[in-house]
């Protein structure tokens, strides 16, 4: 590997010496004193705006464009995880469907999980402007069933078809816009992008209320459909198809092109996920946490992981996650560090609102405008450090950052009582939303800065997929929280009361069906509650540290391949 290592950087050093000797033989011997550092400069930036096949990269109005679509096709996604939960109690109304409800988020999640790594694979080994739009289609017709639906079951499958074409959309975003701009520049695209996830987590519910109340339910759907028209319209009239790697096309039998797919692996992993996800989804609601068929998800959950990971050493090149990959300390650092910040994220935008709606008394549109404080310094943060990572270089700075920033806001949301005043939750939102942003996309930028052009697709699917998984699995842990702390409390505060009323009633609901002489007491239990599950979130923030403290300081103005 040394001896690879020097050959090409002798080889590079030898082009440039060449490349140096022909500008100054064009000029000639007496002009060199007109060449000035500002030449050098720009001919080292011409360098940068081509790619690694020598085609240039999109600019200008066509670059602007492609920024554009990925933008509004991560936006579509995001949203459609926010919006869903504002359009439930309308669509249970209408269908008379309240036992499948936990459906309509777990047919989305467990297809959108279960299929993420393996888009990875798709990425690398069929053309990337094609799959992507593939995903993109299958999440409009997706949503078009769901918009269309006439019945609870069609919704369901509608919803599991939007879960199929959302595994692909993230990371097919990230890859076109490593195919789009240079490494030095992409931390502040990436970070456009990425702010999208904050921007959709409070439009969501506020478009959902609006849809719900003044329109119908519906439309909560129909939405995606010109939207993502837009980004279809784009991606394959301005994007440029990338070059395949040559190893990819190169002569293969059936049997082997089947296996660079590792069917074994998916056959495996796939059912290991849907069994914790329907764990997760289940215990604690429709069965309790210690009933047989909790015990026995997770334990097939178990067997089939250890599986999976056996599978994946004897696989080699042709695992779904190479050991090679993930053994790179950067890879692993990254994975760490996403799966905590993304999981105490999704907890805050869950519990926030229901904080405003139980504790304080707001609707679900007041909950969502008292959420701006934290979109928007997510958005602002995400944008801003992606701007300086592409001024100085390192990202890993920005997740050390990250961890310290949000984990205090965090903390000090778990401080809330019911008489915290606005500049408190205003301030203490800033706080945990700017820790995100800082962290959001640098396991991104690392994967991209590490890894090889033909491994990136896998790379990025790991980090969407722990992102997705971290956020699933501890929203259920919190939920079990919660659930447990507010009992606890409703048991102490108003004695009384029967807590199952309480639990049945809804927070939206709380000033309107319950006696006015418990409601101090019960709000009292839901900020205890809310807290609790809060105290969780930090916890989480605190813990990607493992990530952002272990990751090593690169620069993607000196990309190097060996961590």
């Amino acid at each position: 590997m040394a001896d690879t290592d020097t050959d090409k950087n002798a080889s590079t050093v030898s082009s440039r010496d060449q490349s140096s000797s022909d500008l100054f033989e064009v000029v000639g011997p007496e002009e060199t004193s007109n060449i000035t550092t500002g030449d050098v400069e720009k001919a080292t930036n011409e360098e940068q705006e081509t790619k690694e096949d020598g085609t240039a990269y999109p600019a200008g109005f066509q670059l602007g464009l492609i920024i554009l679509a990925l933008c509004l096709s991560v936006f579509l996604i995001a949203l459609d995880n926010a919006i869903i939960a504002t359009a439930i109690p309308k669509i249970s109304d209408e269908f008379h469907s309240l036992p499948d409800v936990g459906w309509y988020g777990s047919a989305y999640l467990l297809t959108t999980a279960a299929l993420q790594l393996l888009f990875g694979k798709f990425y690398v080994f069929f053309r990337l402007k094609w799959v992507y739009l593939i995903a993109i289609c299958l999440f409009e017709l997706g949503s078009l069933i769901c918009g269309v639906a006439q019945n609870s079951v069609t919704l369901i499958i509608g919803r599991a078809v939007a879960g199929l074409g959302a595994a692909g959309i993230m990371s097919g975003a990230l890859l076109i816009l490593a195919h789009s701009v240079p490494l030095v520049k992409r931390p502040m695209y990436a970070g456009m992008i990425g702010s999208m996830y904050g921007i959709a987590s409070v439009a969501g519910p506020l478009l959902g209320g609006v849809f719900t109340d003044k329109a119908t339910w519906r439309w909560c759907f129909f939405i995606n459909l010109p939207v993502g028209a837009i980004t279809v319209v784009v991606i394959l009239f301005f994007f440029p198809e990338p070059k395949q790697d040559k190893a990819v096309n190169e002569q293969a039998s059936f049997a082997e092109k089947v296996m660079r797919f590792d069917p074994i692996g998916n056959l495996l992993f796939i059912p290991a996920i849907i069994c914790l996800l329907l764990a997760l989804q289940w215990g604690g609601t429709l069965y309790s946490w210690n009933s047989g068929r909790i015990i026995a998800l997770f334990v097939l959950f178990g067997v089939l992981i250890i599986g999976f990971i056996f599978v994946q050493r004897r696989q080699g090149e042709n695992a779904t996650v190479p050991p090679r990959i993930i053994s790179n300390r950067s890879v692993w650092a990254s994975c760490l560090y996403i799966f905590f910040l993304g999981s105490s994220f999704y907890l805050m935008v869950y519990y926030v609102p229901i904080w405003f709606q139980s504790v304080q008394g707001a609707t679900a549109i007041e909950s969502g405008t008292r959420n701006l404080p934290v979109l928007i310094s997510v958005v602002v943060l995400t944008i801003f450090s992606g701007g300086l990572v592409t001024a100085l270089g390192y990202y890993a700075p920005f997740m050390i950052l990250g961890t310290i920033v949000m984990s205090i806001g965090s903390g000090l949301l778990s401080t809330f009582q019911p008489d915290t005043r606005s500049p408190a939750w205003i301030g203490y939102q800033i706080l945990f939303g700017a820790g995100v942003g800082m962290g959001m996309q640098q396991p991104l930028m690392a994967i991209q800065n590490v890894l090889d052009i033909r491994d990136i697709p896998t790379g990025t699917s790991m980090i969407t997929f722990l992102q997705t998984l971290g956020g699933a699995l501890f929203v259920s842990v919190a939920q079990s929280v919660f659930t447990n702390q507010l009992l606890r409390s409703l048991a102490a505060y108003v004695p009384d009361l029967d807590p199952n009323t309480v639990l049945s009633t809804g927070v939206t609901n709380l000033q309107k069906a319950l006696p006015k002489e418990d409601l101090s007491g019960i709000k009292l239990a839901y900020n205890e509650a809310v807290t609790r599950a809060f105290l969780v979130a930090t916890a989480l923030s605190a813990a990607s540290i493992l990530g952002s403290a272990t990751i090593p300081w690169k620069s993607v103005k000196a990309k190097a391949k060996n961590p």
